[in-house]
């Protein structure tokens, strides 16, 4: 089985230059190729693969344009993978999958660095160091999280908010299957508590709510007025010296904005860990959930902010993950089944259940339960559904 493991690292000064011109000359190959293919397109009607466009690259164009010479300095690999990447977000567009590519920018910081495992030597882990090709040895800041005993497959290395990353993919083959399960739950997702569980009282709650993410998000929204006014003071002035001391002071600011939007993702991200890792380590036989149709409730303005901050997505997949780790049947229920409106003791459909009842109360069999909790159970006990 195949795991990714990703945690900080504490590079050297010479180890930082290698990075970030690695990345950006993997951003800049990364736009190049697409900036390239719209062209051709364009003018010949064709696309340009990324095997074509890297044969061009190194037999062409580097040669005949001896200012580009810096692209070489960088491994050919992490280029060659720039390149790899743009063509299947290409291909993404060309299915309906995707919308079309976009240029990368250099502030949002999205640019990964790819390193397969070509010689016995390179990715080499262990407890408080890893081996990166063309990089060398580079100190983990968490000692001991990365598994050592595994079978390094790859590697990227990135650079966000002032903090450097490395990931490694790792084949593990270690079993860890429960030996004994208990009875099957359904989880209703929800805004106003994160999770819903069948077979437990109180929910797990809803991490945007506390004092810590408000106080972050206030924050927020200073630091990035600060940042709109110093855009605004830099549209009046002139391109002078004090143009450049404004120009220093946004990238500062940018940085701040950051390291503040990083702080809250940890912070979610590690709610939606505990929650999943929580859920797992109760042994039940399957997991039921709804296929939810985040983009259509993104929709909503009403909604869209407290959607996207409970990152229903991002659960679905640790959650996906974790049991397949642990050998539990994930089974989802089509979005369209009356998960809330049903009864969940006596089967009766409350047609007009509105979105702001919070309490179900049964008609025919005088039941009064919480709304998410009866579309829980009723996920729990559903019959017809797939499995992941």
């Amino acid at each position: 089985m195949l795991r990714g493991y990703k945690t900080e690292i504490n590079p050297t000064e010479e180890q930082k230059i290698i990075i970030h011109k690695t990345l950006g000359v993997c951003r800049f190959i990364y736009n190049f190729y697409l900036s390239h293919n719209k062209e051709i397109y364009e003018k010949e009607k064709r696309f340009v693969s990324g095997m074509d466009f890297s044969k061009w690259l190194n037999n062409e164009f580097i040669p005949n344009n001896p200012e580009y010479e810096w692209i070489k300095e960088v491994g050919s690999k992490a280029v060659k993978q720039a390149i790899m990447n743009a063509e299947k977000a290409f291909k993404g567009f060309f299915k309906g999958q995707s919308k079309f590519p976009r240029f990368k920018k250099k502030k949002n910081q999205d640019v990964k660095a790819y390193f397969p495992k070509n010689n016995k030597g390179d990715w080499t882990v262990e407890r408080h160091k890893v081996k990166i090709p063309t990089i060398g040895w580079v100190k983990l800041k968490e000692k001991g999280y990365i598994l050592t005993n595994g079978i390094v497959k790859s590697g990227t290395f990135s650079f966000k908010s002032g903090k450097y990353y490395v990931s490694v993919l790792i084949e593990d083959e270690k079993d860890y299957t429960f030996d004994e399960f208990n009875e099957g739950i359904g989880i209703d997702l929800g805004i106003k508590d994160l999770a819903i569980v069948s077979n437990l009282e109180s929910p797990f709650k809803n991490i945007n709510k506390t004092k810590e993410v408000r106080r972050l998000e206030k924050q927020l929204k200073r630091e990035q007025r600060k940042l709109s006014r110093k855009y605004e003071s830099l549209k009046k002035q002139d391109k002078n010296k004090e143009g450049r001391a404004t120009r220093q002071n946004i990238q500062k600011q940018i940085a701040k904005v950051q390291r503040i939007h990083k702080r809250l993702s940890n912070i979610r991200e590690n709610h939606i860990n505990q929650t999943v890792n929580k859920i797992v380590k109760a042994k039940p036989s399957y997991i039921t959930i709804e296929d939810l149709n985040i983009r259509g409730m993104m929709k909503n303005r009403h909604l869209a902010k407290a959607v996207s901050q409970q990152c229903f997505h991002q659960f679905q997949i640790k959650l996906k993950f974790k049991c397949k780790i642990y050998g539990i049947e994930l089974r989802i229920v089509d979005r369209f089944y009356p998960s809330s409106k049903v009864c969940s003791e006596c089967g009766f459909i409350k047609k007009d259940l509105k979105l702001s009842d919070r309490t179900y109360i049964c008609s025919e069999c005088g039941l009064v339960i919480g709304r998410d909790k009866n579309a829980s159970i009723n996920l729990a006990n559903a019959k017809i559904y797939k499995v992941a």
